[in-house]
């Protein structure tokens, strides 16, 4: 099977690596000149690679087309004008976006795919670079269930948990409850951590401890972990957290969802922002809130 993928960033570029060592030809095209020829040459090893310059030759190589971008004009951008999917994609093609998106853009998209004869599915994710290396990735799916069954071997090749929401947009929505939970779990450990330093507790064993008990998360697993060990590196950025939180927000302000907590996120990472520090990782938001409790 021909794949394409659009989108060779912390988490495409490792996606594209397990469609190789699955087996699948895989198109790579990307929007930063000269990153999809470096991604080919160094990854030539792994499998049948080739590097193309727009989309639209992407879509015309491809059976399935996956995008990984950042948000939704970026995604219109790849999908639509003359060097986009739609223009060169073969009749009964699918695409698969992989980024996380507005639920809106995503029905309309998916409404355009159709009258173009090609089939839309949103398939954000969930796991992080890790997931997207170790190919573990949460995937939440929203579309036709025939376009997803025949994307199944694709989509296996880059994740474990793959689950099917019903409709174009729902994949989208379901992306935007873990979005909410994971920036409000971060709250969280930002809190326990600020507070257990001021009780003059060891962090490491506090740690230990809180992993194995119920107040135990990913984000605290993990990123909890990262920052007692002051690492701030992206795995994924402040600034890509208040893009979602944004989506978020705008989805909850249409339906008329009351978020206090996530609203709260969202202020307290731009705060991160207002640092200059939208390109470290979300769990740099532990600066804040040690200096509110002045350590």
């Amino acid at each position: 099977m021909q794949v394409g993928l659009i989108g060779l960033g912390i988490m495409g570029a490792p996606q594209a690596r397990n469609l190789l060592r699955a087996g699948f030809e895989v198109t790579v095209a990307t929007r930063t000149p000269g990153k999809a020829e470096k991604f080919a040459a160094e990854n030539a090893s792994l499998g049948k690679v080739r590097a193309v310059n727009t989309a639209a030759e992407v879509a015309a190589a491809s059976e399935i087309i996956i995008t990984m971008v950042t948000d939704s004009p970026d995604v219109v951008a790849v999908a639509q004008g003359e060097q986009g999917i739609f223009a060169a994609a073969r009749p009964g093609s699918v695409i698969i976006d992989m980024s996380t998106i507005s639920p809106q853009v995503t029905r309309e998209l998916a409404e355009e795919a159709k009258a173009n004869g090609l089939v839309w599915l949103d398939a954000p994710v969930s796991g992080g670079e890790k997931g997207a290396i170790e190919g573990t990735l949460t995937i939440m799916v929203g579309g036709e269930a025939e376009a997803l069954e025949r994307s199944r071997p694709v989509l296996e090749a880059m994740g474990k948990r793959i689950t099917h929401f019903g409709p174009a947009g729902n994949g989208q929505s379901a992306k935007l409850c873990n979005q909410i939970m994971t920036a409000v779990n971060m709250l969280s450990v930002c809190e326990a951590l600020t507070f257990g330093a001021k009780a003059g507790l060891d962090l490491a064993t506090l740690h230990q401890a809180l992993t194995g008990g119920a107040a135990n998360s990913w984000s605290l697993e993990v990123l909890g972990k990262k920052m007692i060990e002051r690492d701030f590196k992206p795995a994924f950025m402040v600034k890509l957290q208040q893009k979602d939180l944004r989506l978020v927000l705008g989805a909850a302000n249409a339906n008329h969802t009351p978020l206090p907590a996530a609203s709260l996120a969202y202020q307290m990472f731009a705060a991160v922002e207002a640092e200059g520090r939208g390109d470290d990782g979300t769990q740099s938001l532990l600066r804040i809130f040690e200096r509110l409790a002045g350590l």
